[in-house]
């Protein structure tokens, strides 16, 4: 490998917390995925604003919001990023099937990669399960990418639950998976 070649080599995939200095590049991210959605038939999911700035300013403040980094010609890179929301989550309260269980679980909200490697969504998904155990997510029906990254992930199909937080397209495909 020259010199030049390994000057170009990302190196060092690793998580972290974001912080605010993050959020014009998270942003970014946000509004890539949400023309990803609309360019594969999802056009509902996030919409135009989803998530919204001040939600995405509160999961950082709270710690909740983790990055998938790596570098790149001395660059640090997002790769991905996602909520990580522990304790009970009041929408799943109410399912249309069976969680697999009652125990404790955490939740991944908002997950969304920058395009620059491969499977980035699931190397976080990956690393929510080998920290936590027991991992909870939901997804809409319309989003075939993200049924596929959950199923091949090993995450069963659990039923439909119901969003609180909007009047329409509320309904999601609600996903568990438990480390035994």
């Amino acid at each position: 490998m020259t010199q030049s070649n390994a000057a170009n080599k990302a190196t060092g995939r690793r998580f972290r917390h974001a912080t605010m200095r993050d959020l014009p590049q998270m942003q970014k991210i946000y509004a890539r995925a949400r023309a990803l959605m609309v360019a594969n038939g999802n056009p509902t999911q996030w919409g135009n604003e989803f998530p919204r700035e001040s939600v995405i300013e509160d999961d950082i403040a709270n710690q909740r919001t983790m990055l998938l980094v790596d570098t790149c010609n001395g660059h640090e890179r997002i790769l991905a990023q996602f909520a990580l929301c522990p304790g009970k989550d009041p929408t799943y309260a109410k399912i249309d099937g069976a969680w697999l269980d009652n125990d404790t679980y955490v939740t991944i909200h908002r997950i969304a990669a920058s395009g620059l490697v491969r499977h980035a969504a699931r190397d976080c998904i990956r690393w929510a399960l080998k920290h936590y155990g027991n991992v909870r997510a939901d997804t809409h029906p319309n989003n075939k990418a993200m049924q596929h990254v959950l199923e091949s992930s090993g995450f069963a199909r659990c039923g439909l639950i119901q969003l609180l937080d909007r009047p329409v397209d509320t309904t999601r495909i609600a996903y568990q998976r438990h480390e035994w």
